[in-house]
């Protein structure tokens, strides 16, 4: 077996996993089996679809590995889509788009599913519909005591809130019931700048999403290394700054809103924005096609985004300064600010944007991507998204930082309720009450 297809490892390989026995579920019954053996053995269980947010190595663990169980149904009538644990959003986008609906999908469409949603879930339609957490309709899990549990809010309340946003830290979800809507098309694809435009493009931008609608969703990244094979030739082996852009209105208005930035234009060095089927979603981002890599991902909410915090990360980011790696600043608001129609526990719904960093090992890399983050402390609103934690985000402190205080303690609660051992701690860990932390 290559390395590549070795059931220990993720695609981010910041975490090399030495567990005592791997799982290699191909259905239901397998993960229930996976977990009634590590009961037996007094073992704790982690899981892995694609590995692409890592926390702790599954060292001397029972470590389920997803992948085979990769099935979509969707039922067209209804609106809805039932998931197993190891599919990805490309598998589910396969399955929709052909009846014009969409899934509220992460930007790559090699993410996982499963861990997308429990970690809350920002995608390219949440600013008009919510998180994707906030549209689970339903789970089928497997909790500490080797039992499958259909739960939802009728059936199990304070299990399907803690679920939804609290990762896999009362359970192995095998499969899921989400929300999908009539969007079949989008106006997006993506601006690239030349690097010596960035202080322009980035102090344009904080002044023209004061303004955009709910249905636009956009991002921009600093790119330090397009020198890829799949980069678009006019930017490959440069470095952009990439706005991206994805608006599910009329493209009519899409291309109006798109005025101020096409301003810029003399900067750019490709327009990619175009009417697309919502099956090219997966463009938009033009992220790399999945292949092992080593990154240390971090990552801050902030509550707004000033000229001086503009000031602030474009120091902080200079290849002077040694911020030669990729920082991701997304739009949030909208929709991700209301609480949802059935309750959930995912955090920063206070956020207006968040700056994700992804550092790779390298001379003070590390220190100053935290310098970075540390800079941008007056503009933060204390919390993280679980979505774009890293390895060095898995202690409880730093987990704690993705929910409000109130739920923290309620998560807490319920997870010496369902896992007092705390059988699942191979992940961003939610210690239960009254554990030693």
């Amino acid at each position: 077996m290559s390395t590549d297809m070795d059931p220990r490892l993720g695609l981010n390989r910041a975490v090399e996993s030495h567990p005592a026995r791997v799982v290699e579920a191909a259905g239901d019954q397998d993960m229930v089996a996976a977990v009634r053996l590590a009961a037996e053995e007094k073992r704790a269980v982690g899981v892995l679809a694609t590995g692409h947010g890592p926390s702790l190595a599954a060292d001397g663990a029972v470590l389920v590995n997803t992948r085979r169980m990769d099935g979509v149904r969707v039922d067209a009538e209804r609106a809805t889509a039932w998931i197993e644990a190891g599919a990805r959003w490309r598998d589910v986008l396969a399955h929709t788009t052909p009846h014009g609906l969409a899934p509220l999908n992460g930007a790559s469409p090699d993410v996982g599913v499963i861990g997308y949603l429990t970690g809350g879930g920002a995608g390219l339609l949440g600013r008009r519909f919510g998180f994707a957490a906030d549209h689970v309709r339903r789970l089928r899990l497997v909790t500490a005591d080797g039992r499958f549990r259909e739960v939802t809010a009728d059936t199990d309340p304070d299990l399907f809130w803690a679920v939804r946003g609290g990762k896999d830290n009362f359970g192995l979800v095998v499969s899921a019931e989400v929300d999908l809507f009539p969007v079949a098309r989008l106006y997006g694809g993506g601006l690239y700048f030349r690097a010596e435009a960035t202080a322009d493009v980035l102090h344009a931008y904080a002044e023209w999403v004061r303004h955009l609608p709910e249905t636009m969703a956009t991002s921009v990244l600093l790119a330090r290394d397009t020198d890829l094979p799949d980069a678009p030739e006019p930017v490959r082996g440069r470095s952009v700054t990439h706005l991206r852009i994805a608006y599910s209105g009329d493209p009519a208005d899409g291309e109006r809103l798109m005025r101020p930035m096409r301003a810029l234009r003399p900067a750019a060095l490709l327009d990619t924005v175009r009417d697309m089927p919502y099956a090219d979603s997966g463009t938009i981002h033009h992220d790399p096609l999945s292949a092992p890599y080593v990154a240390y991902d971090r990552n801050v909410l902030l509550g707004e985004l000033t000229a001086d915090t503009v000031d602030t990360l474009l120091a902080l980011t200079a290849p002077d300064t040694g911020g030669a790696f990729p920082t991701e600043l997304r739009h949030f608001g909208g929709a991700y600010a209301r609480p949802p129609e059935v309750p959930n526990c995912v955090g920063g719904r206070d956020a207006a944007f968040s700056l994700f960093p992804r550092a790779t090992p390298g001379p003070d890399t590390l220190r100053r991507r935290d310098d970075l983050l540390a800079g941008l402390r007056p503009w933060s609103t204390g919390g993280i998204s679980l979505n774009f934690a890293g390895v060095e985000d898995a202690a409880p402190d730093r987990v704690r930082a993705a929910y409000a205080p109130a739920d923290f303690d309620r998560l807490r609660t319920l997870k010496a309720r369902h896992d007092p051992d705390n059988m699942f701690r191979i992940n961003f860990n939610i210690p239960p009450k009254g554990a030693d932390r």
